[in-house]
C-alpha cells in the first residue's frame, strides 16, 4: 500500500513538474564579461546586431528589436553621411535574433534629404499593435517637419512599414518645420487599447510631455500633459505595473554620452499628475536609457530596461552595444537603484529555445561568445589569426567578422599563408584576396571570401588581414578567455616583417573545407 501511495505521489510530481515548466525556455545573455568590459551581441549568422535607440517588442509569441541602423556609415554631424535606416531583428528567446532587414527603403532621395548627415538624423523607431485595424504602427524622431515624427503603418511587425500623414500634436503646433521642436519618444498602449506618445519637447529645454493618442495612433488627439520634467532630460520610457504608471528618461539628456542618468516619475493615470523625479542610476549601466519592455516570465512580469552604451560620440555609433537587465522593485512600488549585472538569466513563459544558423561543411568557426571590438588594421598593424585544418580537400570559404572605422583610404586585403608550430606565416602567401573598402560595413559584419585552395588535415594556415591605409583602419572581433594559451592570433607592427603571438587571443573567424 505504502508503496503504492508514493509511485502515485510520484507520478503525481513528475506531472506537475511537466505542468509547471511546460512551455519555459531559459534565456541567459551577457552584457559584460567577467572583466565588467562590454561584449557584442551577434546575429543567428554571427553579425553584430546593428539596431540602436530603439526597443523590444512582443507580439504573437515573438520578440522584436526594433533600432536604428549605423552600418552604412551615419555619423551625427557629418553633412557627407549616408542615412542608413531601421532595422528589425526576431527572437523566440531573447538571445538568438535573426535579422529581418530594413523597416522601409531609406535609400531613396526623399530619405536621405530627410535624415542623412546634413540633418538632425532620424532615430528611435517604436512599433505598437492596433487591435481595432489590426495594423501595427511604427512612430519615428524626424527633425524635417513640424511634429518631429514620421508615422507608418505595415501588416507585419517586420514590415515593410508605409508612411501615412504627418502626425498631429498639441505641442510646438506654430514652430518652425526642420528645427529643434519635439525629440525622442515611446509609444505605449494601455490595458483599455488607448494609447499614448511621451516625447521630448525641445522647444521647453528637454521637458517630458505625454499625449493621448488617436484611435487608429496614427495623430495625436491633443489632450496632454506637458512639463512633466523641469527640463535637460530626454529618452522617456512609459510603462505600467499593478496599476501604477512609470516614467524612466535621461536625466541628464546627454547624446550619444556612454554613461547618463536614469530616473523615473510615476502617476495613478498616464496624463498625471506625476510625482518628483527620483534618480535609481548615475550612468545607466555606461550608456544612455532607451526602453523599458514587459517581458513575461514563468514567475510572473518584469520589466527589462535597456540602455545604448555609446561608444563616447565617436565617428562610429555602429559599435555601440547593450544593456539589458530587469529593473528591481520594493514592496511599495518604488524602482531600486539599479545594480548593473554582467550576466542576465531569464525563465519566459513564452518562447522557444533558438540557435545560430548552421553552416554546411563547418571546419573550424571561433563562435559567438564574449567577443570585443578593436580596429587597428592599416597600413603598420597587420592581424593573423591561425588554424589547423581537420580534414583534408579544398578550402571553400574563410569567413572574418571585421568592420570600417574613420574612413579608411585604401582597401582590405586577406591572405592565407601556410603556419609554423606558433601559427605565424610562413613563406609566400597560398592565396591573395582583395575586399573593396565599399563592400565593407561600419558595423562589425562578416566578410567571406572563396580560396579554394587544397589543406591538409593537421596541417597549420593562417589568415592575415592587412591594408595600406594611412587614415581611418579596418576592425576585428577577438576575445582574451581562448583556453588553450597559443589560440592562433598574433600582429605584426613592422608591415608583416615579424609576427609575435598574442597568448590566450582568438580572432572571430570561420572556415569551410569541402572534401575532394
Amino acid at each position: 500500500m505504502k508503496k503504492t501511495i508514493l509511485s502515485a505521489l510520484l507520478l503525481f510530481s513528475i506531472i506537475l513538474f511537466s505542468l509547471n515548466t511546460q512551455g519555459q525556455t531559459k534565456a541567459t545573455f551577457k552584457n559584460f564579461n567577467d572583466a565588467s568590459e562590454q561584449v557584442t551581441r551577434f546575429s543567428t549568422v554571427g553579425e553584430a546586431i546593428d539596431a540602436h535607440d530603439g526597443e523590444i517588442a512582443f507580439f504573437e509569441g515573438v520578440y522584436y528589436l526594433y533600432g536604428t541602423s549605423y552600418g552604412c556609415g551615419f555619423q551625427w554631424g557629418k553633412k557627407e553621411a549616408p542615412f542608413c535606416g531601421f532595422k528589425s531583428y526576431s527572437s523566440t528567446d531573447l538571445v538568438h535574433w535573426t535579422d529581418q532587414g530594413f523597416l522601409f527603403d531609406a535609400k531613396t532621395p526623399l530619405w536621405q534629404s530627410r535624415c542623412n548627415g546634413s540633418t538632425y538624423g532620424c532615430f528611435r523607431p517604436h512599433v505598437i499593435f492596433n487591435k481595432k485595424t489590426s495594423l501595427y504602427v511604427l512612430w519615428i524622431n524626424v527633425y524635417d517637419n513640424i511634429s518631429g515624427f514620421r508615422v507608418f503603418t505595415s501588416k507585419k511587425p517586420t514590415g515593410p512599414f508605409t508612411e501615412v500623414a504627418e502626425p498631429k500634436l498639441a505641442v510646438n503646433t506654430d514652430a518652425p518645420a526642420a528645427g529643434l521642436n519635439n525629440g525622442d519618444h515611446d509609444t505605449f498602449v494601455d490595458k483599455d487599447g488607448t494609447a499614448y506618445l511621451a516625447f521630448t519637447d525641445w522647444r521647453t529645454k528637454g521637458t517630458i510631455v505625454i499625449e493621448k493618442l488617436n484611435d487608429d495612433y496614427l495623430s495625436g488627439s491633443g489632450v496632454v500633459t506637458k512639463g512633466i520634467t523641469p527640463g535637460q532630460t530626454e529618452a522617456p520610457s512609459l510603462f505600467e505595473r499593478n496599476g501604477i504608471y512609470y516614467l524612466t528618461y535621461s536625466d541628464p539628456n546627454c547624446g550619444y554620452c556612454a554613461g547618463t542618468g536614469t530616473s523615473y516619475r510615476t502617476a495613478k493615470t498616464p496624463l498625471g499628475p506625476w510625482s518628483e523625479g527620483i534618480q535609481i542610476s548615475n550612468n545607466s549601466c555606461g550608456g544612455q536609457p532607451s526602453f523599458v519592455s514587459p517581458i513575461k516570465l514563468t514567475s510572473g512580469m518584469i520589466y527589462i530596461y535597456g540602455s545604448d552604451l555609446w561608444n563616447n560620440a565617436a565617428k562610429n555609433e555602429s559599435l555601440a552595444n547593450y544593456y539589458w537587465a530587469p529593473l528591481n522593485f520594493a514592496e511599495d512600488g518604488s524602482i531600486l537603484p539599479m545594480v548593473c549585472q554582467n550576466e542576465v538569466t531569464l525563465s519566459l513563459a513564452t518562447g522557444s529555445k533558438g540557435k545560430q544558423k548552421q553552416i554546411k561543411d563547418l571546419d573550424n568557426d571561433a563562435g559567438i561568445k564574449n567577443f570585443k571590438h578593436h580596429s587597428d588594421i592599416s597600413r603598420d598593424i597587420q592581424r593573423g589569426q591561425g588554424f589547423k585544418a581537420t580534414r583534408s580537400g579544398i578550402l571553400n570559404t574563410v569567413s572574418i567578422t571585421t568592420f570600417q572605422n574613420n574612413d579608411p583610404d585604401a582597401d582590405l586585403s586577406l591572405m592565407i599563408y601556410g603556419a609554423d608550430a606558433s601559427f605565424l606565416p610562413t613563406g609566400e602567401p597560398l592565396k591573395k584576396m582583395n575586399i573593396a573598402k565599399d563592400s565593407v560595413s561600419w558595423s562589425p559584419s562578416n566578410i567571406t571570401v572563396n580560396p579554394n585552395i587544397s589543406v591538409v588535415a593537421g596541417k597549420r594556415y593562417v589568415l592575415v588581414l592587412k591594408s595600406a591605409s594611412t587614415k581611418g583602419a579596418y576592425g576585428f572581433m577577438y576575445h582574451d578567455e581562448a583556453l588553450e594559451q597559443n589560440a592562433g592570433a598574433s600582429y605584426s607592427s613592422d608591415r608583416g616583417m615579424h609576427y609575435n603571438v598574442e597568448k590566450n587571443r582568438k580572432i572571430k573567424f570561420s572556415t569551410t573545407i569541402k572534401r575532394k
